[in-house]
């Protein structure tokens, strides 16, 4: 029996908990027009087995390698034994037995491939979900894991939590951190983690979060979590790139900030067209705020399907700006999609629970569902 809908009309949270509670075995795949992404989720009676999203792939290879744990030498020697055709778990079964890894970090290093794809898909508030129940035996995976869903959406809750509170000194994950400068008054010693010292280690004015990330082969949330407490501590400091992008940049380009100012200007000035033209071309140099000020402009010009649209390249440039989803959320509500616009001012409440714009955000929730409630009962009458 297949089971599917809109994750407006079903939350992605709730999917999981009824797969769970009915002891469900099959697959899940998820989809977002807004993000472009799917994600596909295989469940053997209500546990999770397998998980992974398209835009995040991570190969055994990467698995096993990152953190230099196996080498490059070691996986191949491994296929080799193996012969060819060899799956995946033949292949760290070799490993296993050549004492190369331990069965113990298998296991750990599975598990936490599994959970980063669960908790990037809990943290999508829509799209379409569809379910299909398959025997267990046709399912993909690896017999090493197999995770408790209720664990997984009570850790999901407290990330959720945890992002909130972090978003103060975190906005994003494109910000690049730099080593803080030294007062007078600073202790000579640094009392730090092992992790923290690895971080510290990766920090080099070039990258920004989410490169590290990869680059070490961590999770976002995890390195985010790090740079939270070496921020709050006054180790280091995070600057907004003058250009985003998370692979190495030189000298940054002086004419970036002069693109959006010149698109500002011509707005001022009422020459909306040619406001226009400069904000796009602004967007490769300045990213978000050149997005937002594009699909300002085009909501001007009642452009507003272009607007949305601009809106939701922002958003997943960026998902961790909190305006980009109050102003999608606004944007949408101009060409009917009162669910979209709810999902988005939900997000940013998330991201930003206090303040004159939360309030804000908060209103417009409670007047699209008394529209959406006059709606229904006009239908039905």
């Amino acid at each position: 029996m297949a089971i599917e809908g809109p994750l407006r009309e079903l939350g992605i949270h709730d999917v999981f908990q009824l797969l769970d509670l009915s002891r469900k075995t099959g697959t899940l795949r998820v989809t977002s027009e807004l993000r472009d992404d799917e994600g596909t989720v295989h469940f053997d009676n209500g546990r999770v087995v397998q998980a992974s999203v398209r835009s995040k792939p991570s190969s055994l290879d990467r698995l096993l390698t990152k953190g230099g744990r196996v080498s490059e030498a070691d996986l191949a020697a491994a296929r080799a034994r193996c012969g060819p055709g060899a799956t995946d778990v033949q292949v760290t079964d070799a490993l296993i037995e050549a004492r190369i890894i331990a069965q113990r970090e298998v296991e750990r290093l599975l598990r936490e491939q599994l959970e980063a794809a669960v908790f990037e898909l809990m943290s999508w508030r829509e799209g379409f979900f569809s379910f299909e129940e398959r025997p267990a035996s046709e399912l993909p995976r690896d017999p090493r894991v197999a995770v408790s869903t209720e664990s997984l959406l009570m850790e999901s809750a407290r990330r959720i939590d945890e992002w909130s509170r972090i978003a103060d000194k975190v906005p994003n994950l494109q910000v690049i951190p730099v080593l803080a400068a030294v007062s007078d008054d600073h202790g000579p010693q640094l009392d730090l983690l092992p992790h923290e010292w690895e971080m510290l280690t990766m920090i080099d004015g070039v990258l920004d979060l989410h490169g590290i990330a990869s680059a070490m082969g961590r999770s976002d949330f995890e390195i985010a979590k790090v740079a939270y407490g070496l921020v709050t501590t006054g180790v280091i400091e995070l600057q907004v790139p003058r250009r985003r992008s998370s692979v190495a940049m030189t000298v940054p380009d002086p004419s970036e900030d002069t693109a959006l100012a010149d698109a500002r200007a011509a707005l001022g000035a009422g020459d909306v067209v040619k406001a226009l033209g400069l904000a796009r071309a602004a967007v490769g140099a300045s990213g978000t705020p050149a997005r937002l000020l594009t699909a300002r402009i085009l909501g001007q010009l009642e452009r507003h399907d272009e607007a949305v649209e601009e809106l939701r390249h922002a958003v997943r440039d960026d998902p961790l700006t909190p305006r980009v989803h109050l102003d999608l959320g606004f944007a949408a509500v101009r060409i009917g999609d009162f669910a979209g616009a709810r999902a988005s001012w939900e997000h940013f409440l998330r991201l930003a629970p206090t303040g004159a714009e939360a309030a804000r955000a908060r209103a417009a929730i409670d007047t699209v569902a008394r529209l959406v409630t006059l709606m229904e009962a006009h239908a039905d009458g």
